[in-house]
């Protein structure tokens, strides 16, 4: 078995940024040749978040408003009482998607559905480049 870990990087605007990673994923699955086994990403940070997602307008607006609606950033967080710095519904937010996805390769493919697409999410106050570990591990043949 071959196990491959690489860093990403990925620029992100402030507030509940979801941006497509699917490429990128692709690329380093491609750039490994693994033909079966798995591919992990991990997101070391505690306000950022990956899922996957149909990534069209109309349901992107929808994920937006709803994690609005299940974490609003306009009510006291007692991590902003704390530290002061405003970002209390961020960790929350992340925490509620997670940091993490394991993704099945099978013939040198993400086992993703024809609508499905990857997605990290920036929920910081703060415009931020995130790092994005890779990890792919498998057989190349």
């Amino acid at each position: 078995m071959t196990v491959i870990t690489e860093i990403a990087e990925i620029d992100t605007k402030i507030g509940t940024d979801i941006v497509d990673i699917t490429g990128l994923v692709d690329q380093h699955l491609a750039q490994s040749q693994i033909k079966r086994g798995a591919m992990i990403l991990f997101v070391p940070g505690s306000t950022g978040a990956l899922t996957t997602i149909e990534y069209e307008s109309g349901v992107i607006q929808d994920l937006a408003d709803a994690i609005e609606r299940l974490a609003p950033r306009d009510i006291p967080y007692a991590h902003d009482q704390r530290w002061g710095d405003g970002n209390g519904h961020s960790h929350v937010r992340a925490a509620l998607l997670g940091p993490s996805l394991h993704i099945p390769v099978v013939d040198g493919r993400l086992s993703l559905g024809t609508w499905q697409q990857v997605v990290f999410i920036n929920f910081d106050n703060k415009a931020r480049r995130r790092r994005l570990i890779i990890q792919v591990m498998g057989e190349k043949e």
